[in-house]
């Protein structure tokens, strides 16, 4: 959802009443309440005509909008088992449901980062990781940071070798944070873990830390390191992208943003920026760039990483591919 989006759902919410909007809210992923609530705090007047045509555009939605059965979750599990059996039903319906709280980790997501690693800092890594794997990858970088150095190689190791979630191991972790964890018992393995999910944490960590943690992992398992390698990308692997990807995102991306992120920008990536904007953005672009003083490499880093959330989600939404690793490779 962009900026105008947010702040229309904001806008929307307001308008509810308190009652409406809690029950609004409780369907809502931690990431999406912050981010209303945010938006919602800075909204002190609204024209009555932005408040007219949010509510207009609502209704026409509610309106075109039409639900099919009353819990979809439901009925997919019920018609499925009784066309495939209820082990071959099973092992599809662990996939498409994938993104609910079948782990009862969701109120760990609520949770900030310092906080989360106080509670696993004296767990196995291989339970460690059997959580982060539940959690959004910038959540999960986050936590990795506010280890210490052996813990954070150790636990993203186990996090790359991961081949999915067994029940004994959920059983195991549900004792061990009971309050956190429920139902261990009727679980199911979950396709989480991998190469894949490591790369995405290790992705967020900064380059200071990813060094680290890639060293090693390169000592202890050199197949394994290049397996990470192919499934990362960094900033400047942007230029990798064509002029319609360059394009997308850059929609995406506030000014101030796309100027502290080019400022550790090779000149090539730069170039490439400059040749998909108008040449009167790109011109204000690089004035903006030449006139700005140092800027601390932190400063820097948070902008590229921002960016860099923004493929993704563009990736997964399949609006533009990555290419890395080989040719034929996309992320």
């Amino acid at each position: 959802m962009d900026d105008k989006g947010v702040e229309d759902a904001a806008i929307l919410l307001m308008s509810l009443g308190e009652e409406e909007a809690a029950e609004v809210f409780k369907h809502m992923a931690p990431k999406e309440v912050q981010k209303l609530g945010e938006t919602m705090a800075r909204l002190k007047i609204v024209p009555r005509k932005r408040l007219a045509e949010v509510m207009e555009r609502f209704s026409q939605v509610a309106i075109e909008q039409a639900a099919l059965v009353p819990d979809t979750d439901e009925y997919l599990t019920a018609v499925l088992r009784k066309a495939l059996g209820e082990d071959k039903a099973n092992l599809l319906l662990d996939r498409i449901l994938q993104g609910n709280d079948v782990t009862g980790i969701e109120g760990l997501k609520w949770m900030d980062p310092q906080t989360v690693a106080e509670l696993l800092r004296n767990e196995h890594p291989q339970i460690v990781a059997a959580i982060l794997v539940h959690l959004d990858p910038d959540h999960a970088s986050a936590i990795c940071k506010c280890f210490t150095e052996r813990q954070r190689n150790e636990v993203l190791i186990r996090v790359a070798t991961l081949d999915g979630i067994q029940p004994m191991a959920l059983k195991d972790l549900n004792e061990v944070m009971s309050n956190l964890l429920a139902g261990g018992e009727r679980m199911r393995k979950s396709t989480l873990g991998g190469v894949k999910s490591a790369a995405e944490i290790i992705n967020l960590l900064g380059s200071s830390y990813e060094s680290t943690v890639m060293d090693f992992v390169r000592e202890s398992d050199a197949d394994l390191a290049q397996k990470l390698m192919d499934n990362m990308f960094g900033f400047d692997d942007l230029i990798n992208l064509d002029d319609k990807g360059i394009q997308a995102v850059l929609k995406e991306v506030q000014t101030e943003s796309l100027v502290l992120a080019l400022k550790g920008a090779t000149p090539e990536m730069r170039e490439k920026v400059f040749r998909n904007m108008s040449s009167r953005a790109a011109e204000t672009l690089k004035e903006d760039l030449d006139g700005r003083g140092p800027v601390r490499v932190s400063d820097v880093e948070s902008e590229q990483k921002e960016m860099l959330k923004i493929v993704r989600r563009l990736v997964d939404e399949g609006t533009i591919m990555l290419a890395t690793g080989g040719a034929d490779e996309f992320l």
